[in-house]
């Protein structure tokens, strides 16, 4: 009972939500995407970040070192002097204003380490103490910064209103024989080459992340839908058995209240068949044999004065009582006693039913039988049995109801069942008045359908037709 809740569980829950779920694979494309999406935007905002971190400090560095390698020979000794003379402020007026040199940069400024410009291409900034920004206090340091369209310091606000990609570069000058940082150059080269190529470094480089991204997903994708197929294969293939299991176990509960009910009815027919038999011995051969035991006793058997020829008639009279009654005690047993039918394959068994039935009756049966099929003589004892009570059966009913008039019998088999029909052209009966006791009919019904198989019965004026069928497949070979 357990097991049989527990599979319709499983199976309303089969065309339950469960059922309805997004596949695996449809989770994955939805979540996958999404997570790969914002992967994508985090790594290629990162690869791109660093691209251009690396990019500005390596231009930057070599623009430094240039701009040094041009600048440092005019600078006097930054430790001695704080200031700068004219002549030297002369001399980079000149190397910043022509040359390769002034067509890179756009500004230019000298720091000291206290803040005070003490050059720059803008003549009113010199002298100018200003707040040191970050990169000012970097360079201070002794590192080089380098930082590209990203003019916010104190003291550019031309180069901001220029509108033109910078490089803002600070340089730290270094006392040659103490490494010291005696002061800053602060300069701003025109980028335009630099943000192409940065911009062409950036696309690469979401390409390549793009490019893997996809890859990568795409790949995972493949393996998911044929882990998603081969999941949803299996699950069709389980929701099926499911169902086959369901409806097995409905047909076997179904058989056993059927064979239950068969089993009930079989027992009241036995009972009711006993008690016909002990009728059938009571109204027949026991009257018989209480008629020769009562003339046994009669007086002219027991008078010896009786005449001879009288005795002699009472003895021939009370022998053809017990001849009469040992007749219908043979012919009671021949109805309850089988032939050998155990070796005899269906063929045979349908011409002993029918050779027997003449015998006793006299009346001819037509024969009507389809080509031999193996399975027609391996068939069990138990459908061997039940051809030839079915045949006994139908044959002695149409003889007795319907006085044996056409009775034919045709075997048929289409290689699974075999179909048996016994008729007559006699006048029918009405089935309604069969009475429940009765033991013909439901005898043959029973028996038929406790093997499974199909018994029918169509009756008119114009004559019976029973017939009856077994699945030979389903049942076990002899």
């Amino acid at each position: 009972m357990l097991r049989w809740e527990y599979l319709t569980g499983m199976h309303a829950f089969s065309k339950g939500d469960y059922w309805k779920a997004p596949s695996l694979a449809q989770q994955f494309l939805l979540v996958g995407g999404l997570v790969s999406l914002v992967a994508t935007m985090i790594v290629g905002a990162f690869v791109s970040r660093l691209i251009e971190d690396t990019v500005t400090r390596n231009s930057g560095a070599a623009t430094a070192l240039y701009v040094d390698s041009v600048i440092a020979p005019l600078l006097p000794d930054m430790q001695a002097s704080t200031n700068l003379s004219d002549s030297v402020k002369q001399a980079l007026d000149e190397t910043l204003g022509q040359g390769a040199l002034g067509k890179r940069l756009m500004s230019f400024k000298l720091w000291r380490p206290d803040g005070v410009i003490l050059y720059s291409n803008d003549k009113e900034q010199i002298g100018q103490k200003l707040p040191l920004s970050d990169g000012l206090q970097t360079a201070l340091t002794g590192k080089m910064v380098a930082e590209y369209d990203n003019v916010d310091d104190v003291g550019s606000e031309s180069e901001r209103e220029s509108g033109m990609p910078l490089l803002e570069v600070y340089n730290p000058v270094l006392q040659p024989w103490s490494g010291d940082v005696v002061a800053v150059l602060e300069f701003y080269e025109v980028a335009t080459d630099f943000q192409r190529s940065l911009t062409h470094a950036r696309l690469q480089s979401w390409i390549a992340v793009v490019a893997f991204t996809m890859t990568f997903f795409a790949i995972l994708s493949a393996l998911v839908f044929k882990g998603s197929r081969m999941i949803d294969s299996q699950r069709e293939a389980l929701k099926t058995r499911i169902q086959d299991l369901s409806d097995l176990l409905t047909q076997n509960g179904e058989l056993s209240a059927k064979l239950q009910r068969a089993s009930q009815r079989t027992t009241a027919l036995n009972e009711r068949y006993l008690r016909r038999l002990g009728a059938e011995l009571h109204d027949g051969p026991a009257q018989l044999v209480a008629l020769a035991a009562l003339k046994v006793d009669s007086d002219a058997i027991s008078n010896p004065r009786t005449p001879r020829k009288v005795r002699d008639g009472e003895i021939s009279s009370i022998k053809s009582s017990l001849d009469d009654a040992m007749q219908e005690i043979r012919t009671i047993c021949s109805g309850l006693v089988l032939p050998q039918i155990e070796g005899a394959d269906l063929r045979e068994i349908i011409e002993r039913a029918i050779k027997a039935h003449t015998q006793r009756t006299g009346t001819a049966v037509r024969l009507s039988m389809s080509p031999i099929s193996p399975l027609l003589s391996t068939v069990s004892l138990s459908v061997k049995i039940c051809v030839y009570r079915f045949l006994q059966e139908a044959l002695n009913n149409g003889f007795r109801h319907g006085g044996g008039a056409g009775q034919y019998v045709v075997q048929t088999f289409d290689g699974q069942n075999v179909s048996i029909t016994v008729g007559d052209i006699g006048p029918g009966f009405e089935p309604a008045d069969i009475k429940p006791s009765s033991l013909g009919l439901s005898g043959l019904r029973e028996r038929v359908e406790s093997l499974g198989g199909y018994f029918d019965l169509k009756t008119s004026t114009q004559g019976t037709v029973l017939r009856m069928s077994l699945n030979l497949h389903e049942m076990e070979p002899a």
